[in-house]
């Protein structure tokens, strides 16, 4: 039952006169406060999305501003920390307090959005602009739609005066789009205390639907560790009339080939064997299957269903190994030279339990060639850690987008990262969701970090409630 602002969670009326014993009941949905707290969410979601928070350059103070004059005005204090001499840059922490029968629970969102290129856009891409049941704009899935989650569920708690036995902390970071320094690594290293929870819930996570109805409901759970492995081939330069065997394009060309080709052995952990099994669960015969099969990724049918993923399913390959992709080449400057040196760019995820050290030996075996130096290059490498299945806060997330979605929920491990990765490696079990979105979206150009990124207007203000229910399930006294 979804309920509004000022009676969600009001599960009775008294009945009976101040003379017998009061009667509780469950009421009907209050439809007009429901209209008002959808009309609140739009207001400042369009505020939010309205505000140029692109990294880069980063400048998140202005909307951090915003949502520190709004939680005040709920009576709401919140406080902002910023790298010295980036104060353009605040995170803002905002606290409602518990008993402290239970340790805290971390509901955060970042404030900045990739960058935008405008000539690219239909709509402005800071308008917010509203047509045909969408709202489009930067950050509009990414991740405004949890930052606006976030400031609701605060308010509605503490208008409702909810009785809660966690303190809920909302962090605001700055920095996610690629600029850690002033956000979550800078929170983490200097503030930890501010934000020290036992669950915390943020993005990563979505509902799927595909043909506007609802597929399923994933939770990320887990995310691969980003690294970036270099190549550098060297040879003797000279005259582009006479060829030479050294030449250093050549060697790396063939090192990039050898290590595109080259994979990683398959495995499981406890979050990806029950995404297959569970997806197994609603998909088609075939589907499932291939899905099953990789249940035994060593076995004949696991490596058959593998194969079929690297030509089909690329996604689903990636979830199955640490992958390597070779995305930046350098080499030569002039057509009639042959260079002395060549270089290569592999964009590696690494599983969160898998050493680093014994890929980076395994890739220089697959490149093989004394002329080709192997090594890590300069990137921002999150920490790993992992968040389990069997915690209260994924049985209530899991309860709640079955209440809300009617929807199997698949624990998912990212391809790419977040910034719950550095909360994950101390301790804190994170777990990532968000707006409902459609399947065919992505591909036509309307997802996160498009150049017409738009959320389904009524699944932002479902996604609300959802958030405000599982925050309260998960925290309220019991």
């Amino acid at each position: 039952m979804n309920t509004g602002v000022f009676t969600r969670g009001l599960r009775g009326v008294l009945v009976s006169s101040l003379l017998t014993s009061a009667c509780w009941f469950i009421g009907p949905a209050n439809a007009a406060d429901d209209a008002k707290m959808d009309a609140e969410v739009l207001k400042h979601f369009t505020k939010m999305v309205q505000t140029d928070t692109a990294d880069p350059p980063g400048s998140e103070k202005p909307l951090t501003d915003y949502l520190a004059e709004v939680l005040k005005a709920e009576g709401i204090a919140s406080q902002t920390f910023a790298v010295k001499g980036q104060e353009h840059r605040p995170n803002l922490v905002a606290r409602l307090k518990g008993s402290g029968k239970k340790k805290p629970l971390l509901i955060m969102a970042h404030t900045d959005v990739v960058n935008v290129d405008p000539k690219k856009w239909k709509h402005p891409p800071f308008s917010a602009h509203r047509e045909d049941g969408y709202i489009y704009g930067r950050g509009t899935v990414d991740d405004k739609d949890n930052l606006v989650a976030a400031l609701m569920t605060l308010i509605d708690l503490k208008r409702r005066n909810v009785p809660l036995d966690r303190d809920v902390i909302l962090l605001a970071e700055a920095g996610e789009e690629g600029s850690t320094q002033f956000g979550i690594e800078f929170m983490v290293a200097e503030h930890l205390k501010e934000i020290e929870s036992e669950f915390c819930i943020a993005e990563g996570g979505n509902v799927s639907r595909e043909g506007g109805k609802v597929k399923f409901a994933s939770v990320q759970t887990l995310e691969k560790i980003p690294r970036a492995i270099a190549l550098k081939a060297t040879g003797v330069a000279g005259h582009g009339s006479v060829p030479l065997k050294t030449n250093a394009i050549a060697r790396i060309s063939g090192a990039i080939a050898r290590v595109a080709d080259w994979q990683a052995p398959l495995k499981l952990n406890e979050t990806t064997a029950a995404y297959f099994e569970r997806l197994a669960s609603i998909s088609n015969p075939e589907d499932a299957a291939r899905f099953r099969a990789v249940l035994k990724p060593e076995s004949a049918e696991g490596k058959a269903a593998f194969q079929y993923f690297l030509e089909k399913d690329p996604f689903h390959a990636s979830v199955l190994h640490t992958s390597l992709s070779p995305n930046i080449v350098d080499g030569g400057y002039r057509v009639n030279v042959i260079p002395s040196e060549a270089t290569a760019t592999i964009d590696t995820r690494v599983f969160p339990d898998e050493d680093p050290e014994w890929l980076l030996r395994e890739v220089r075996k697959v490149v093989n060639d004394p002329a080709i130096e192997v090594g890590w290059a300069p990137r921002n490498v999150r920490p790993a850690g992992t968040s389990r299945l069997n915690t209260e806060a994924f049985r209530v997330i899991e309860a709640q987008l079955k209440k809300h979605y009617q929807a199997v929920v698949l624990p998912t491990m990212s391809t790419g990262a977040t910034d719950m990765a550095y909360l994950r490696a101390k301790g804190i079990q994170c777990y990532g969701v968000g707006v409902a979105m459609d399947k065919e979206d992505g591909p036509l150009g309307f997802g996160a970090h498009s150049d017409q990124e738009r959320v389904v207007e009524n699944e932002l203000y479902k996604f609300v409630k959802f958030h405000i229910d599982t925050v309260e399930e998960l925290s309220k006294a019991k």
